[in-house]
């Protein structure tokens, strides 16, 4: 389904008079407001293929009807997200759930839409109906050295789909681990992963980046092979320069401080990118910003920080990418909740008076810190998230206009109530 531009346009000029009154308030009070604005403008986050269907739990799955059955619809969809909100303009394929059968006509549909792709991202967290050998005991990590080396050729594989595509980064999660203890010997297992990752490092192109990413326990519940964000640092230091850590929001233990992670992976040049989500109790893939908005606000605090201290360019030196999926949401709904609550997060840290933050900090002044980052989150930039939509061609209110198309229903008519989204 296409959303034509001219009723976009429409919804525009119907909603604009409100827009304009609430937004004239607030630029008063930036003084950096084309710059920040501008920055808003070139913001992309991707969209995971597998985020477009509904999804599940171990308990049950209800689709909703109209889900993509092919890679081809899934592109679609990520054209529709991004033609309403103008900040998705990338997808990130799942590989085997997302093989193209004409590289050609994938890039192609794909450009018709604005799309790039993302990272490719693997799979032996499943074993698959023709492969050889099974991932129950661990993939990299297996004590047998030939499905260790049917999970390296995998990878291999995914590189070559994404050189093929015009893909620059390989995402690899492990869910190797084990469930009881002496299970597994920690040291051995640590050892034939990085083994393995080696090999895969070895075949990535020059201008490619390996993003290792980490996670604290599921589906093993005693250890996972890669289980904190040290793990992976590990890992991508001994690597090599191109392999970095990514950072899923769902991935670490109650609590953790995941706004200092990113900051010391961000001095030590090992932060790659971000799979954006929120949690309330474990890895619950909820809707970015949904239960934790002060804590997302916080991240893209030191990521700011972190990069203009590095010189980073905010669009592209990092990977930026969503990883949430729900059971009772219409899933293209929670991808635009998910984009504009990491939009108005990165607006609200812009906002933030760094020098001024930066001397209370030197004075130790933890009143005023703490001000100054309250007052930047509690301003409502969502005027402003929707003015950096409408110069880009977007539209102010991107899910009511999706709901007053039908967007949903139309979806159901053109391909059944009863679909279910490839690889889930």
């Amino acid at each position: 389904m296409n959303i034509e531009k001219y009723k976009i346009e429409e919804y525009n000029q119907q909603a604009n008079t409100k827009h304009v009154r609430k937004l004239e308030s607030l630029v008063e009070e930036i003084a950096d407001y084309q710059e920040v604005m501008q920055k808003l403008v070139d913001f992309q986050i991707a969209i995971p293929s597998w985020a477009l269907g509904s999804g599940g739990t171990r308990f049950g799955r209800f689709p909703g009807g109209g889900e993509p059955r092919s890679l081809e619809e899934k592109i679609e969809d990520v054209g529709l997200l991004h033609a309403l909100n103008r900040s998705s303009g990338a997808i990130s394929l799942h590989i085997p759930w997302d093989v193209p059968q004409d590289y050609q006509a994938i890039k192609t549909l794909a450009a018709q839409y604005g799309l790039s792709f993302d990272a490719m991202n693997s799979n032996t967290f499943q074993d698959q109906p023709d492969q050889t050998h099974s991932y129950k005991f661990g993939s990299m990590q297996h004590v047998e050295a030939a499905v260790r080396k049917q999970a390296v050729q995998h990878n291999i594989e995914v590189i070559q789909h994404g050189v093929e595509l015009g893909s620059k980064s390989l995402t690899v999660w492990l869910s190797d681990g084990s469930c009881f203890p002496g299970q597994l010997n920690f040291r051995k297992a640590f050892q034939r992963t990085l083994e393995s990752l080696q090999e895969v490092y070895a075949a990535l192109p020059s201008d490619w980046k390996m993003f290792v990413e980490y996670k604290a326990f599921e589906p093993n519940f005693y250890s996972t092979t890669v289980g904190d964000w040290g793990q992976s640092l590990l890992y991508a230091n001994k690597l090599g320069p191109q392999a970095y850590t990514l950072v899923d929001l769902g991935h670490h233990l109650p609590n953790a401080n995941i706004e200092q992670i990113v900051s010391l992976l961000l001095m030590e040049g090992k932060l790659g990118g971000f799979h954006f989500n929120d949690s309330k109790y474990g890895d619950d893939d909820l809707t970015a910003g949904s239960i934790k908005p002060y804590q997302l606000f916080l991240i893209f605090n030191e990521l700011i920080e972190g990069m203009d201290a590095r010189q980073m360019n905010h669009t592209t030196d990092l990977g930026w990418m969503i990883d949430a999926s729900h059971n009772v949401k219409d899933p293209l709904e929670d991808l635009l909740q998910s984009v504009e609550a990491i939009m108005l997060a990165y607006a609200q840290a812009l906002l933030i008076d760094r020098k001024a933050l930066a001397a209370a900090q030197e004075e130790n002044d933890v009143t005023k810190a703490q001000e100054i980052l309250q007052a930047a989150f509690r301003t409502d930039v969502r005027p402003l998230v929707a003015e950096a939509r409408l110069r880009a061609g977007g539209a102010l209110n991107p899910i009511e206009l999706y709901r007053s198309l039908r967007v949903r229903q139309e979806l159901i008519k053109e391909r059944g109530s009863k679909t279910v989204a490839t690889g889930l």
